[in-house]
């Protein structure tokens, strides 16, 4: 009988133990809501080409206004849309930004391979036992990249870490042509300012059937410094306004990706990317508008 009862014993301080870490991760990860001045740095920092002619990426600095809004919060799905803001304070610019869902021990992803193509993976339960799957979005809600891993709460610190590949960020695709594929190493850590979204990427060069090509690295360094939520109130407005129209989109993406299996989606439509339709607030704001649109996109 003591045996039991210290086998009981145990695994009811497992259980609470695990439902403390999970109460820990959850707090993480919406800690990075709220309205944040941000600066946005990448450099280029080793070359591997061997190619005396090769031009590297200029060093990026931007900035701006960013509100994350907690638009979802359940009991293993935690989702956050981005809205950034730049420009004058009187006649800001708004911008709707990526997404990032967190799905706790989420077993279904769509990893990245190359031109466009998300492969469909299922994995066990136990690989994945105490982890969260981060996915993030484009600006249209289509897929970018995803990547599971632990939140770790040590020494003051609570981050989360992962590599995953991706497809070039905008401020690469519209530039380069010489590679295909980011192989991102993403780190989200909770600061004293705010947070922080550190990144060491490869530039790679993927063709099926081959090994990978390194052509380049580069150091992603974007802060997040928490300010007055007023700051972001031109943000706040656009996404009262427009809020209801994006959980339509975020509902058609939902039907294409319950399909569990491989994904191909098309560059452009009639010479047009998804993001230019579906930002496009006038001509697209409901279901009948939007989802043939999303159909189009969607070889496979």
């Amino acid at each position: 009988m003591k045996q039991l009862a210290l086998l009981a014993l145990l695994a009811t301080t497992t259980i609470a133990t695990a439902q403390n870490k999970k109460e820990q991760d959850e707090k993480a990860i919406k800690d990075m809501c709220g309205c944040y001045e941000v600066t946005f740095n990448f450099a280029e920092t080793f070359e591997y080409s061997g190619d005396s002619t090769y031009i590297e990426s200029k060093t990026k600095h931007d900035k701006g206004l960013e509100w994350v809004k907690l638009i979802q919060d359940d009991t293993d799905k935690i989702s956050m849309q981005h809205i950034l803001i730049v420009g004058r304070p009187e006649s800001p610019h708004i911008v709707k930004h990526w997404r990032q869902d967190w799905q706790f021990e989420n077993t279904k992803l769509y990893v990245y391979d190359h031109d466009n193509k998300w492969s469909f993976v299922n994995l066990p339960k136990d690989k994945v036992k105490g982890q969260w799957t981060q996915k993030v979005f484009q600006v249209d809600d289509s897929p970018r990249y995803e990547g599971s891993a632990s939140w770790v709460h040590i020494d003051g610190k609570s981050y989360w870490e992962d590599e995953t590949s991706a497809p070039l960020p905008r401020r690469e695709y519209t530039t380069r042509s010489d590679y295909n594929v980011t192989v991102r190493r993403n780190r989200h850590e909770i600061t004293n300012y705010g947070w922080l979204h550190e990144q060491d990427n490869d530039k790679v060069v993927r063709e099926t059937g081959k090994e990978d090509v390194v052509l380049a690295q580069e150091k992603g360094y974007n802060t997040y410094v928490k300010v007055d939520d007023s700051r972001c109130e031109a943000g706040q407005n656009y996404w009262k306004v427009n809020q209801e129209k994006w959980a339509l989109v975020r509902a058609k993406w939902d039907e294409v990706f319950a399909r569990d299996t491989d994904l191909i989606l098309e560059d452009k439509v009639d010479n047009k990317v998804l993001f230019k339709y579906l930002l496009d607030d006038e001509n697209y704001k409901t279901a009948e508008d939007i989802n043939p649109v999303i159909d189009a996109f969607v070889k496979s």
